[in-house]
Parts: structure tokens; C-alpha cells; sequence
């Protein structure tokens, strides 16, 4: 992906276990953070 990309359809559970879609999120002010898996480099 580039800077400014759309970010594709994805799900997942939510901090309830609940599944959530990012079309569930239209309309919203959205922030995907990414982090490495703990214990890994980067």
C-alpha cells in the first residue's frame, strides 16, 4: 500500500469479541495503528 491508499475490507473481533468490518466504520473517522508482534524485531 502507498500513502493515501484505501485500506481493503477487512474484519475483526473487536475489545468485546465482537466482529466488526471496516464497512461497519463508514462514515467514521478511522485509525489503523500497526505494531509488530511482541518479542519480534521492528
Amino acid at each position: 500500500m502507498q500513502i493515501n491508499d484505501k485500506a481493503p475490507e477487512f474484519s475483526l473481533a473487536n475489545e468485546d469479541g465482537e466482529n466488526i468490518t471496516l464497512k461497519d466504520l463508514r462514515g467514521k473517522n478511522v485509525v489503523l495503528f500497526f505494531y509488530p508482534k511482541a518479542n519480534t524485531p521492528g
